[in-house]
């Protein structure tokens, strides 16, 4: 899910909800998304203690997209379409309810939204 007006404004610029902690089942699919509405996306940075066997690269839409391992933000993505252009995706564990999920990511995707990962997840 995405901030409609991608105004950039806010903390988050969307969130995504990946049905495991297998990145290489889940990455694709969200690059593929994204490169729909973002364009291409050539590099992701993640937490790997969130994430299961993270490798330094992958290949989406036929595209090699590079992976930055960072520590301290498990709820966080980000997303890079090149040099200092970074959107940043609220995590929601897979395991959440359905409506924890939703509420989480309308908060994450609302307009100028100022509300820290932590608490998003507790809604």
């Amino acid at each position: 899910m995405l901030e409609p007006t991608m105004s950039r404004e806010g903390i988050f610029d969307g969130a995504w909800w990946p049905r495991s902690n297998h990145v290489l089942a889940e990455l694709p699919d969200l690059i593929t998304a994204l490169s729909a509405h973002l364009g291409r996306i050539v590099r992701v940075g993640l937490d790997t203690s969130a994430w299961d066997e993270v490798p330094r690269s992958l290949v989406a839409n036929g595209l090699m997209v590079k992976i930055n391992w960072f520590a301290g933000s498990d709820a966080t993505i980000s997303v890079s379409r090149g040099f200092q252009d970074h959107f940043l995706l609220l995590v929601v564990p897979p395991l959440t309810t359905s409506e924890n999920a939703s509420s989480a990511m309308a908060g994450a995707a609302a307009t100028g939204n100022h509300t820290p990962a932590a608490e998003l997840l507790l809604r």
